[in-house]
């Protein structure tokens, strides 16, 4: 078999026609910033001597180059084309290997879906389970990708000063879980050098810093405020909040609406939104009157089954072509494209929702 060297039938140079002849073109960092523009494309091609292999030495410098300025490039995330992931479990005749949760944060992109309000929280979530059990099992690209998505949510909240108790918890648990992982350093528990978590265990706690100093100010204008509504406005705007914890911090604003926080039927509608009929019946809580408590009823029974999670907009799982992807609602609407390349005959009936937990799960072999 003849041998296949580099000649000028090579695909991917460039060629310029000279007096002398056809000469080859180098580009040299390019997409490395204006530092790299000092090179002189004519020197490289001069006729002399001292010049004649100066094109393959610095072609070497400067993938050397570009190669350092990504690895070193902190604040940048992997970006993919396609905005969805193959699930594979195990090896087949087609495909070898299988899929691991680090893949899947890398491909898809979390660092837009943060800016989409209907996906704050879910991202917000996904990142606390994996901060309390799944930080250990991610590679160093997907751990480094983790923090950089993880600092975009830090600096989100505080620039709209919006859901600052959901992130004040995801911190929380994220530096208990350092504080004890940085402890078994010596069991490789992860990956990367102990200065690097020392250093972003500290990052942490100047996020919390931020976040507890956080002071929403109050908008000081003739405009219609939440108190001048009606009572029975008022009463609907509560009934529409699936959160305890703000419905307790609503009410502390007037005292109508405190009053409104502490009826009853709010606190049942409550109950029976999260909870099964049969997990209530196994909690009843009577007060001093004979009545049921549903407010004390909730709390008891959040500490024993979990609360029902509700999202604007979730990753969707394809039955059948196993792939998981976000799901583009304006494509879906426009070009009626399911937002992966699915090869069933009705894509939607194949859709399910993918909840945070679920997430998890399907990277767990």
């Amino acid at each position: 078999m003849p041998f296949l060297g580099q000649d000028w039938r090579s695909p991917g140079w460039s060629w310029i026609k000279t007096e002398d002849g056809w000469k080859r073109i180098e580009f040299f960092g390019h997409n490395l910033g204006e530092n790299n523009n000092d090179i002189d494309l004519e020197e490289l091609c001069d006729d002399n001597k001292e010049n004649l292999f100066v094109g393959d030495m610095f072609e070497g410098a400067a993938k050397k180059r570009k190669k350092d300025f990504y690895n070193n490039n902190t604040k940048s995330q992997f970006v993919y084309k396609e905005k969805w992931i193959y699930v594979q479990k195990e090896s087949t005749r087609e495909r070898h290997g299988y899929c691991t949760l680090g893949e899947a944060f890398n491909r898809l992109d979390f660092s837009s879906a943060i800016q989409d309000i209907r996906r704050f929280n879910y991202v917000a979530k996904l990142l606390q389970l994996i901060a309390r059990s799944q930080l250990p099992s991610l590679s160093g690209a997907a751990q480094k990708n983790y923090f950089n998505v993880l600092e975009k949510i830090v600096r989100k909240v505080l620039e709209d000063q919006q859901n600052p108790r959901l992130i004040k918890e995801l911190l929380q648990d994220l530096s208990s879980t350092l504080c004890i992982l940085t402890r078994g350093m010596g069991k490789s528990v992860l990956v990367g050098n102990i200065n690097i978590w020392v250093c972003r265990l500290e990052t942490i706690l100047n996020w919390q810093q931020q976040l507890s100093n956080l002071q929403i100010p109050r908008q000081l204008s003739n405009r219609m405020t939440l108190s001048d509504l009606p009572l029975h406005m008022q009463s609907n705007i509560l009934y529409k909040f699936s959160d305890a914890c703000d419905i307790i911090n609503l009410g502390q604003a007037t005292p109508t609406l405190h009053m409104l926080s502490e009826d009853w039927h709010l606190w049942k509608k409550l109950c029976q939104f999260h909870f099964t009929e049969k997990q209530v019946c196994g909690h009843v809580i009577l007060s001093e009157r004979g009545h049921l408590d549903w407010k004390l009823m909730y709390f008891t029974l959040q500490k024993y089954h979990p609360k029902r999670e509700q999202y604007g907009d979730t990753l969707h799982f394809c039955r059948h072509c196993s792939i998981l992807f976000w799901k583009d609602r304006h494509l879906a609407l426009v070009f009626k494209d399911s937002g992966h390349p699915c090869t069933a005959n009705d894509p939607d009936n194949c859709l399910m929702p993918v909840s945070p937990q679920h997430f998890i799960d399907l990277f767990k072999f």
